[in-house]
């Protein structure tokens, strides 16, 4: 005697070897033995043998008309052998049983499931229901194997094209475009980035990474919302200063400018005095949502995305020309010693007489023509002449308090390689399409107007950190606990030291147009300046105010992949540059061991790190030939093979710059990263993969 049962959904059958009242010992084909409880045993037969049972069940299952056999089948529950002699005939044999069996457990959109081998039809409302969403389904997935093939063949559909970036990075792994990807790159045994490449969906590989970072920080688009620009307060006094700005000719959003007073006099007065939107943006308004919602303005070569929008950046920004609204630091110096001895904080409207363009005067403004009266220069501009003794003083403080820092700091700082700036040719700020030509012209690190600008910065974010801690008043911080390996720079609502830059507390606050916890922090100096010892009652954040750390971690998250983005783009262009110059071949210093056996070098004379093959034991510092290879601008991906050592491996003196501060730090562009997953198109969700160079 044989018996077919159901054993977890699974039909088996077997030799019955013995049987009792609940159960029976059955040995299948295979020559497994199971134990099987009664309730599971649906039919006892003789013949045929139990496998080929099973094949002919599976036969006359698949004959079976669904919608004819839901006509026969009664309205009350039933079993599915009164139904086969219904269908079949009233001596329906075991085999035709068995195949009603299957017909009806595989179609669950015409017969209910109501126990071991009993159904239940499905209504005509229901049935009718679940036949169009399998139609639908069918039709899906036509659509998604169409999809395929044409991706396969080179040619990407529209409707996936549309959904690209949702596809690469967020995609929802139920939709059929998703589907389709994944269908086709198994086809076409490519990854998915590569198919789509290959099939025309990226028709720009700039737009590819712009759109990207759209996708992932301005889903609504980086326009601004038509809000009111506030003006600032009327009743501000003018300063009796005459202040300047430093800062580059790109440079709309001005939030800095400097003043001196009393050179000669033996004791001197610097004031470094800071855009003050602070004064009319009200914490909890729609600017204020505005600039907590962007949290920074977004830099990249030849482009920006402002944090806050145009007009009121025009109404605050310290343009020549106007007496503007400003937090300003008074700093009192002893002329003789350079040393500091007093500060005072004001709120008043600066009178702003030039914008200098450190880019137009660098090659001016060297430490020779500071230091010497005597040399000019062609085409000096006269505003520069009327203030070079103001910057030769300004200079000289830079340099001593850089110098008291380093004390502090225990170690001097080793920036030695030097900025890079770029211009787009021709794109006058519009946004760029990737095509324009660019250039790549170098800035040496601490350039004299370079360091009084950044000095006066420390200067100042140091200063209101301390007075902010002083008052009882919180603050965004940035402190680092030591320079040890692995100790990173972090942001808190405490007032504790930075060790890289050697001083006792450092808040942000001199960039309020373009970063959000320095307007949070100015609306904090601001309450101590009016309001004195009583600051910490009158301060829009609280001790303690768990808003601080909720702006910490947003802007955290938002500043890193602003920056991560800059950093890709500066690359994709110095891609570009390679490439329109025809540069094949450039001079790299060895910095650090790479992937795959690989070295990381670092170009002269280009802002580019790449891996190099064929540098292995080359000692860091040591300077090198490389041969470049194929440039990938999707994944901003170039390598080099090692063609010749430059220096000599004797000789320390002829190699390459390697700063200590950060030369370990720099990371080289890799893959994309794709959330389409090739194993698995199935299932709910999915993962995706996230300018202000101030200390």
């Amino acid at each position: 005697m044989h018996a077919l049962f159901d054993e977890a959904g699974k039909f088996l059958a077997g030799r019955i070897l013995s049987e009792a009242e609940s159960s029976a010992q059955i040995e299948l084909d295979s020559g497994k033995r199971v134990k099987v409880k009664a309730a599971n045993i649906l039919l006892k037969f003789d013949k045929p043998a139990p496998a080929e049972l099973l094949a002919q069940a599976r036969e006359i299952a698949a004959g079976v008309e669904l919608p004819l056999a839901w006509e026969f089948a009664p309205e009350e529950e039933f079993g599915f052998a009164e139904l086969a002699r219904d269908y079949f005939s009233a001596q329906a044999p075991v085999t035709e049983q068995a195949g009603m069996l299957v017909a009806l457990f595989e179609a669950p959109h015409y017969f209910r499931r109501a126990g071991k081998g009993r159904f239940r039809k499905a209504s005509a409302e229901v049935l009718q229901q679940a036949l169009a969403a399998i139609e639908k389904k069918k039709q899906i997935q036509a659509q998604i194997d169409a999809w395929a093939a044409e991706l396969v063949a080179g040619t990407c559909p529209q409707p996936v094209r549309e959904q690209l970036y949702k596809i690469l990075f967020r995609p929802d792994k139920n939709a059929p475009e998703y589907k389709a990807v994944v269908e086709a790159s198994r086809s076409a045994q490519k990854a998915p980035l590569d198919l789509l490449q290959a099939a025309g969906a990226i028709d720009s590989s700039y737009q590819f990474h712009w759109k990207r970072f759209l996708f992932d920080n301005f889903p609504k688009g980086t326009g601004f919302p038509q809000l009111a620009a506030p003006q600032p307060p009327a009743d501000l006094p003018l300063a009796d200063v005459q202040a300047y700005s430093i800062d580059d000719s790109a440079t709309t959003e001005i939030d800095d400018a400097l003043s001196v007073q009393g050179l000669g006099t033996g004791t001197v007065t610097l004031g470094i005095h800071i855009a003050a939107p602070g004064l009319a943006i009200q914490p909890g308004g729609d600017l204020d949502k505005l600039g907590r919602t962007r949290l920074s303005t977004v830099y990249m070569p030849g482009y920006k995305i402002t944090m806050l929008p145009g007009d009121v950046v025009q109404i605050y920004t310290l343009d020549e020309g106007r007496a503007n609204p400003a937090v300003s630091l008074y700093v009192t110096i002893d002329e003789a010693t350079l040393a500091i001895t007093a500060t005072e904080t004001r709120l008043e409207r600066v009178p702003v007489t030039v914008n200098l363009r450190h880019d137009q005067l660098d090659h001016i403004v060297t430490e020779e023509w500071l230091a010497d009266p005597t040399i000019q220069h062609e085409n000096t501009p006269q505003a520069l002449l009327d203030l070079r003794e103001q910057l030769s003083f300004l200079h000289r403080l830079a340099k001593q308090l850089k110098a008291q820092r380093e004390v502090v700091r225990g170690k001097p700082e080793t920036f030695n390689r030097p900025d890079y700036t770029f211009r787009l040719a021709g794109n006058d700020g519009a946004e760029p399409n990737g095509s324009e030509t660019v250039h790549i012209t170098t800035r040496k690190r601490g350039a004299p107007l370079d360091l009084i600008v950044a000095e006066a910065a420390i200067v100042a974010n140091s200063t209101w950190g301390n007075m902010l801690a002083e008052h009882g008043v919180p603050g965004i911080y940035r402190s680092q606990a030591s320079l040890a390996p692995g100790v990173k720079v972090r942001m808190s609502t405490k007032a504790l030291p930075h060790a890289g830059i050697g001083v006792k507390s450092y808040a942000w606050a001199t960039s309020p147009l373009r970063r959000y916890v320095d307007l949070v922090n100015q609306w904090q100096i601001i309450a101590c300046a009016r309001h004195g010892k009583t600051a910490a009652l009158a301060a829009p954040f609280k001790p303690k105010d768990a808003e601080l750390f909720s702006i910490i971690s947003s802007f955290d998250a938002a500043y890193s992949a602003y920056n991560g983005y800059q950093a890709g783009m500066e690359r994709f262009w110095t891609l570009k540059y390679l490439q329109q110059n025809q540069i094949t071949e450039l001079e790299a210093t060895v910095f650090k061991e790479g992937p795959n056996g690989s070295f990381l070098v670092r170009a002269d004379t280009l802002p580019l790190v790449l891996p190099v093959l064929g540098a292995q034991q080359l000692p860091r510092g040591a300077r090198v030939r490389v041969k470049l290879g194929e440039i990938d601008e999707i994944t901003l991906d170039v390598a080099g093979t090692l063609v010749a050592r430059l220096d000599d491996p004797l000789d320390a003196s002829d190699d390459g710059p390697v700063d200590e501060d950060e030369g370990d730090e720099e990371a080289v562009a890799g893959p994309i990263a794709i959330a389409v997953d090739v194993n698995e198109a199935e299932g709910e969700g999915a993962g995706g993969t996230a300018d202000n160079r101030a200390p």
